[in-house]
């Protein structure tokens, strides 16, 4: 089975043999919104359901966010959820206050994820765990540069499985960003997720308003396969609602369609 992967570093030169990578062999590791209330139809209403295993918001998610507004904490992108518009850009990117393995456009995230993410890793220095931001924001130009990079080498198909579309990345939002050990190893490989920072990330992302995105072995539902280090700004309340309801997807969570190729 190939692997699908939904972040490539910046810059990386793709390969046949990346592409087609074995899935990820690691067991497990699974994971205040910013205050923009909507009237998007999209935006998710709380089921009247008193049921705790309904895949959907509880009542005590509040206030409501758009699923399809960029600069929405709620924003779902997938393969069937492109961004619109798709050449988006966040008005508000900044560097966040951490400890940086990269540089340039890819240091940045918004400004509410960049707040979050100063106290998550400050939180997990504080416990011995250093963290390191691998991966930020990816421009919709980039997306296009890493993508078609892919299909030269590779051919679309296996392109598809290692890197998103343009316009179909996290990334791209300024919600989203791929951590790395404040060691370096294992870094964007499925050895990762046995890394302090990947560990640690698992078991305390959701206290500062993050899920991993891209869990085990719902590859069927998000498109791609177990990314232990690529994290997701939600907001807490939605972050802590999904990790004590056990629920392991966006797409669960607000009762949308899984994603697994592109329409």
């Amino acid at each position: 089975m190939a692997a699908l992967a939904a972040c490539t570093p910046d810059k990386s030169v793709p390969s046949p043999a990346a592409a087609n990578a074995p899935s990820m062999a690691s067991p497990a590791p699974s994971a205040t919104p910013s205050s923009i209330p909507t009237t998007d139809p999209a935006a998710v209403t709380p089921p009247a359901s008193p049921e705790p295993s309904s895949a959907a918001p509880s009542s005590a998610v509040a206030p409501q966010h758009s699923l399809t507004d960029p600069t929405s904490p709620w924003v779902i992108v997938n393969k069937h959820r492109p961004l619109n518009p798709q050449d988006f850009v966040p008005a508000d990117l900044v560097q966040p206050n951490v400890r940086l393995a990269v540089s340039g456009e890819a240091s940045m995230v918004n400004g509410t994820t960049a707040a979050a993410a100063e106290k998550m890793f400050g939180a997990a220095a504080s416990e011995g765990v250093v963290m390191a931001l691998a991966s930020g924001y990816r421009s919709y130009t980039t997306q296009v540069a890493t993508y078609n990079g892919y299909v030269a080498s590779t051919g679309q198909a296996a392109a598809d499985r290692a890197s998103a579309r343009p316009g179909h990345s996290e990334h791209q939002t300024g919600w989203s960003f791929d951590i790395a050990d404040g060691g370096g190893a294992c870094s964007f490989q499925p050895c990762f997720a046995d890394q302090p920072a990947a560990v640690w990330a698992k078991a305390n992302a959701h206290k500062f308003g993050f899920v991993v995105r891209y869990p085990w072995m719902f590859h069927d539902t998000t498109g791609y396969f177990y990314e232990s280090w690529h994290l997701r700004y939600v907001g807490v309340e939605a972050a802590t609602d999904m990790a004590n309801r056990g629920i392991a997807t966006l797409e669960e969570y607000f009762g949308l369609e899984a994603a697994p190729d592109y329409l």
